[in-house]
């Protein structure tokens, strides 16, 4: 059974988590399109390719060398807030890991907090806002308790895929209060919305590739 995940098994998720959006890219435009720009997917998809070609170029790095590219590479993507912010995350995440080049499953939820923290201090949004963080904060929640009560690696990811997709699902039902969709009030009400969306993605796509590599 896994018990860490090293440079490999993150390039592996990071590629599931391209899989999920580019599959998606179009829905998530749909979603956009009826309390934003209707750009997200594009965006999404353009982040993807970032994604692939870091990965393509990763191979005997550090693994902080490696999320760090991940990082500045989802920084300088246009298109939004979406870009600096899941920039913002992978760069905390990239900085908590440290020297560390593999992860158990406490040092992996202990990173996605790190990373949480630090997007938290590049957005005012909060939980309920209707944003990403209605599916992340219940993510990496679902990643810390998980750890907590020693599950296992492929466990602890379900959870946190599980937590983000029924996060993403909540969103339905709340009022947007930030970002251009807010100016819609109670119209947003009824939509999924698509940041929340795009990080269930990526931890379906987390979750699936690491299925994938279990012995």
């Amino acid at each position: 059974m896994m018990s860490t995940v090293g440079l490999e098994d993150w390039m592996a998720m990071l590629s599931g988590a391209v899989a999920e959006v580019k599959a998606a890219h179009q829905q998530l435009s749909e979603l956009d399109s009826i309390c934003g720009d209707g750009d997200h997917g594009t965006t999404m998809l353009r982040a993807a390719n970032l994604l692939e070609k870091c990965i393509s170029q990763a191979s005997g790095k550090a693994l902080q060398t490696f999320l760090g590219d991940v990082a500045w590479a989802l920084m300088g993507l246009d298109g939004g807030a979406t870009g600096p912010l899941l920039g913002s995350l992978f760069l905390g995440i990239s900085e908590t890991v440290g020297s560390q080049n593999e992860l158990d499953a406490n040092s992996l939820a202990t990173a996605w907090e790190g990373g949480l923290a630090a997007l938290t201090r590049q957005t005012r949004a909060q939980a309920g806002d209707k944003s990403m963080l209605d599916a992340l904060l219940p993510a990496i929640t679902a990643l810390r308790r998980s750890a907590d009560h020693g599950e296992t690696l492929p466990e602890v990811l379900r959870a946190a895929a599980l937590a983000a997709q029924q996060g993403a699902a909540s969103t339905k039902h709340l009022v947007a209060k930030i970002g251009r969709a807010k100016y819609l009030g109670e119209k947003t009400l009824g939509t999924q919305d698509p940041g929340a969306t795009t990080v269930a993605l990526l931890f379906k796509g987390f979750c699936r590739a690491i299925d994938t590599r279990q012995p």
